[in-house]
């Protein structure tokens, strides 16, 4: 039985679950297309451009971008090659192949940057909106579904807590050996900067 076949999910909290999420997801796509459609961007450009902002050099590149986003390296061509001709992007050669090319933003990607990075306001909103119990209660579910999503190799990249090689637990406790700390729920990050994979 399909978990979209409303009759089905009457009686299944996980078919809601799933349903649920999808409906969020969908949330996503609109926020993107409309910031798209104002600045005649395709949705995967804005999501490279706000990336390229955060992310550390060698994850700007053709390779780690179609990972990340779960796409072919072709597809992030193409959308690399509009945003090039679009002045919004520059390339940079980090090793001394010059095949082999990262991406920076532009004097003109950063104030575009400024413009679209806010896209997800309205979801934040409503997320405000909840109690700190509330939020606190949503957070850990996520993290865990993302981390078993990249671990049944749906999610090609994940770069939380659970999978990081300073990640250990201590007591029954998460605990940071990078940090030297222990872990609160809150405290796991989704996106951490010092992410280095476990190995297995």
């Amino acid at each position: 039985m399909s978990d979209f076949n409303p009759k089905y999910q009457i009686d299944n909290i996980t078919s809601k679950i799933v349903a649920g999420l999808e409906r969020i997801s969908e949330a996503y796509k609109v926020l993107l297309w409309e910031k798209a459609k104002l600045l005649s961007l395709s949705p995967i450009q804005i999501q490279i451009l706000i990336f390229v902002k955060y992310h550390k050099q060698d994850l700007c590149n053709v390779s780690h971008l179609a990972k990340e986003f779960n796409i072919t390296k072709p597809t992030v061509s193409d959308a690399i090659r509009v945003l090039l001709k679009k002045e919004l992007i520059i390339k940079t050669f980090p090793s001394t192949d010059s095949r082999s090319y990262a991406v920076q933003l532009s004097v003109s990607g950063k104030k575009i940057v400024e413009e679209i990075e806010h896209f997800a306001d309205p979801i934040k909103q409503q997320i405000n909106a909840l109690s700190t119990q509330e939020q606190n209660n949503l957070f850990k579910p996520i993290y865990e579904l993302i981390y078993k999503l990249n671990q049944a190799e749906i999610l090609t990249v994940q770069r939380t807590c659970l999978g990081c090689r300073f990640y250990d637990k201590k007591n029954t406790k998460p605990y940071c050996n990078l940090l030297e700390k222990e872990l609160k729920d809150t405290d796991i990050r989704i996106d951490c900067e010092e992410f280095q994979l476990k190995k297995v």
